[in-house]
């Protein structure tokens, strides 16, 4: 296999996008190989690097099943839930902090 086609940013040819921009055609990648890179310089580090897929060989994302739905729900649940004080913040807990905002900063939340 040789190397990947190169292209500098915003100048890919027509029938390339990233992941997201076939996402948002409500397509899929479907286990094809990366087939070319879009490369964006930068001054003092390595250029930004986005890899394309065809778009011709992608396929559509598959649907939601009512079991995928519960699952997600599930997990979003989780996360709103302080591993502290076992309570619904009724928010997703932040990593940064790794429990509710009352726990993290107990002398607030008295005042």
């Amino acid at each position: 296999m040789g190397a990947l086609p190169v292209f500098r940013w915003r100048l890919a040819p027509d029938g390339y996008a990233t992941r997201r921009q076939l996402r948002a055609r409500g397509l899929r990648p479907g286990g094809q190989p990366v087939a070319a890179q879009l490369e964006r310089p930068r001054r003092r580090r390595g250029p930004l690097v986005a890899y394309l897929y065809r778009v011709d060989l992608a396929k559509p994302v598959r649907p939601m099943t009512p079991a995928r739905w519960a699952a997600l729900a599930k997990a979003n649940t989780a996360r709103r839930i302080c591993p502290t004080c076992r309570r619904d913040a009724g928010y997703v807990i932040p990593a940064s902090l790794g429990m509710c905002a009352p726990c993290a900063y107990p002398e607030q939340a008295a005042a």
